[in-house]
């Protein structure tokens, strides 16, 4: 659950490779270091959720230390020399965020970047020894159960969006804290890509700018500060459950496919809820007041 608290989410916040919203921001005119400047947001919450965690596991091995015989460190922790092998993915990789980044900057043909993409993910497939596949327990089934998650999410979630666009005027949000929390909210159970565009329309027509140019709204102070909120909101709110954002569900289909036991959803909510919400309500107090 940590894993996919930071790592699937709140570690994002930093590139606009880190997480889809971000990402659709870059491509509509937000400069690429932008993000930089939440290394406030980011500090704060991933901080404190690798202490909560460092106490959480801290506790879980000591009680699991008393009720195993022996040394319980050399059984989780044994001695072991680090081997790398597939170091050519590394390449594939760099290729796949080349093409990502360099998209924001320049008008490439359509589809160029996701032919790279996929010609990379190929070169991957085909040059990777299957014995390292193997290994590794790769197979496509967390993939396509994501890619059917997802495709139901994304047909079902257009009228709610188009209903929030409709309304946008009569909720008046004018506070970056209204933006943090009704975009993560949003986030946290309908994709977070379209809930942001959605926010910084919302943001865009508050401060006169356009959606299609978002290097306009970041030039007024409102306008950055709602901005910032919005990001905020759905980066860190896609950890609120499984289907917040993609990676989420993928960790738990690919957890449990080792047989690894992972919550319900339910189950996984009151753990987000017990742990994520504090520390949302600490952010709003100390940077969207």
């Amino acid at each position: 659950m940590f894993f996919i608290f930071v790592v699937s989410n709140t570690a994002g916040l930093l590139t606009p490779l880190g997480d889809p919203p971000l990402f659709l921001g870059f491509l509509r005119g937000v400069p690429f270091h932008w993000t930089l400047r939440l290394i406030p947001q980011w500090a704060f919450v991933v901080g404190t959720l690798l202490i909560v965690f460092n106490f959480f596991e801290q506790y879980v091995f000591l009680k699991e230390d008393v009720e195993t015989p022996g040394p319980l460190a050399e059984q989780v922790q044994p001695r072991r020399r680090l081997h790398v092998q597939g170091s050519l993915n590394f390449v594939f990789l760099v290729g796949v965020m080349l093409a990502a980044i360099l998209s924001g900057y320049f008008d490439s043909p359509k589809g160029i970047q996701e032919s790279i993409m996929i010609a990379m993910a190929l070169l991957s497939w085909y040059t990777t020894k299957k014995s390292i596949h193997h290994l590794n327990h790769f197979h496509f089934h967390p993939i396509l159960e994501v890619a059917a998650l997802f495709l139901g999410i994304f047909i079902t979630m257009i009228p709610a969006l188009e209903l929030l666009n409709a309304r946008a005027t009569s909720l008046n949000l004018v506070h970056p804290w209204q933006f943090f929390w009704l975009s993560g909210i949003l986030s946290s159970f309908l994709d977070n890509a379209p809930t942001y565009l959605t926010f910084s329309a919302m943001a865009s027509g508050l401060v006169g700018s356009s959606l299609e140019d978002l290097s306009t709204l970041i030039r007024t102070p409102l306008g950055e500060r709602l901005l910032v909120a919005i990001s905020c909101g759905s980066v860190f709110m896609g950890a609120n459950t499984y289907i917040g954002n993609g990676p989420n569900f993928m960790v738990k289909s690919i957890a449990e496919r080792s047989r690894i036991k992972m919550p319900s959803f339910g189950h996984y909510m009151l753990y987000s809820s017990a742990i994520l919400i504090p520390i949302f309500i600490a952010t709003t107090f100390i940077f969207f007041r």
